[in-house]
């Protein structure tokens, strides 16, 4: 057996749980599933965000009943800074984008900063169908509880919660990225609502994305008079999304193109001269999303030869897939599967796309989905059924849940300085492994 040094025996018998293992140099956390790292710090948290319960439940449904697309999230901005300020962090409004905003809290001297996301913009037409007031309350709850444990157990770090705004196809955490904003944040954490089994939280990445707007540019003409002196910018538009239709076919199965049309003055008697097809290309990595672009762009131009009309395609903007970062991942499965449900990589948003991968492209960061919405059959994200789940008592205690999870693991990364090599480490192995080739 190897012998302890007294001043690792010490500092390992500060933390309740932890274990020694001959080939370590420093105290880890036991594969026992009823332990889990500083047990005193979690049940700090607990009881920090079961105060909070009826406070964060009623800001959920203030956000959720005020509804507001990217970019346009005012109310929602003062409501959740106005809380952030009663609640000791210091709070900076408009910060590098007219809806986002940054609070933090610092105790003690050094330490490490964690990051953390709340997002709070809504879909057009459809309210909070994906259920970012949730988003916004879990940033919240674990911001306010890492706050609680630094303040009990004298521990020196940073708190950064981000209110993030047009996650929806509007790319705020890029333009935050962009601005700066997380260049101090040795981790950054948050977690997205999702359906799938009940009881359960998901660690699944996502898609890659590219958006691209198409436009057709033809000859109006009497569509029964003289047809034939007209370009129909609209049959452009038809035969490339026909083009995709038959490309699709011949794509990998998690691979997604999708779009639609949008049109201007169309009248059914006159030949439209005008046509967009915006259209969005999705893979599950950065390298693959490009693939396909490489052949969904000659379907654009094929359509315009065949239809005699010019074409402007401009590509939008892109994201990147979610690089779930290994050791933040597999601490976070360990505390829910201990203590509040079991984990999942099938579900969650898999399939979907958002502005976070970017995040996770920089530096150590994790994506958590919370999957005990309830949800009929059919209402997935982006549905009615869905908003009307987001507002239920069942999602709210999920949120909390999945909270509760991610904020001891931000604690984590400022005070084990193992687990933080560790988690770097993991980063560094992903980026030496991704592919970047066109």
């Amino acid at each position: 057996m190897t012998k302890l040094k007294p001043e690792l025996f010490q500092a390992a018998s500060k933390a309740p749980g932890t274990v020694w293992r001959p080939d370590d140099t420093e105290p880890t956390v036991p594969a026992c599933p009823d332990t889990v790292y500083r047990e005193d710090i979690l049940a700090a948290i607990e009881q920090t965000i079961k105060s909070l319960d009826k406070e964060l439940r009623s800001l959920s449904l203030d956000v959720h009943s005020h509804p507001e697309i990217g970019y346009e999230e005012h109310r929602t901005h003062d409501v959740l800074t106005a809380f952030m300020e009663s609640h000791g962090f210091n709070v900076t409004r408009h910060y590098a984008l007219p809806t986002a905003w940054l609070s933090e809290f610092s105790n003690g001297s050094g330490g490490r900063t964690i990051g953390i996301n709340s997002e709070m913009d809504a879909l057009k037409g459809i309210g909070h169908a994906c259920g970012h007031n949730l988003i916004a309350i879990s940033g919240i709850a674990v911001a306010c509880a890492i706050k609680a444990v630094f303040e009990k157990f004298s521990i020196s770090g940073r708190i950064q919660l981000l209110g993030t705004p047009a996650e929806e196809g509007g790319l705020g955490k890029l333009k935050l990225l962009d601005a700066g904003c997380y260049k101090d944040m040795a981790a950054c954490i948050m977690c997205h609502p999702a359906p799938g089994p009940k009881g359960s939280l998901s660690l699944t990445s996502c898609l890659a994305m590219d958006k691209v707007e198409v436009e057709y540019f033809g000859h109006t003409a009497h569509a029964a008079l003289s047809p034939w002196e007209g370009i129909n910018a609209l049959d452009a538009a038809v035969l490339a999304y026909n083009n995709i239709s038959a490309l699709r076919q011949q794509l990998k199965p998690t691979h997604r193109v999708h779009g639609v049309f949008e049109g201007r003055d169309w009248a059914p008697n006159i030949i439209p001269d005008y046509a967009k097809y915006i259209c969005y290309v999705r893979a599950p990595t950065v390298a693959e999303r490009q693939e396909t672009m490489n052949r969904v762009v000659p379907c654009f131009h094929a359509a315009a030869l065949a239809s005699g009309c010019e074409v402007k395609v401009t590509f939008t903007g892109a994201s990147a897939d979610i690089r779930q970062n290994k050791v933040l991942g597999d601490e976070v499965a360990h505390i829910v599967r201990s203590k509040y449900g079991d984990i999942d990589y099938e579900w969650g948003i898999k399939g979907a796309s958002t502005d976070f991968g970017d995040v996770t492209y920089g530096f150590p960061a994790r994506s958590a989905s919370q999957l005990r919405n309830p949800t009929v059959a059919g209402g997935g994200n982006h549905t009615p059924e869905f908003a009307d789940a987001a507002a239920t008592e069942v999602a709210h205690y999920a949120c909390l849940d999945a909270s509760k999870a991610l904020a001891a693991v931000g604690v984590r990364v400022i005070i084990d300085d193992h687990f933080y090599r560790r988690v770097k480490k993991s980063f560094d192995d992903d980026v030496a492994s991704r592919d970047f080739a066109a």
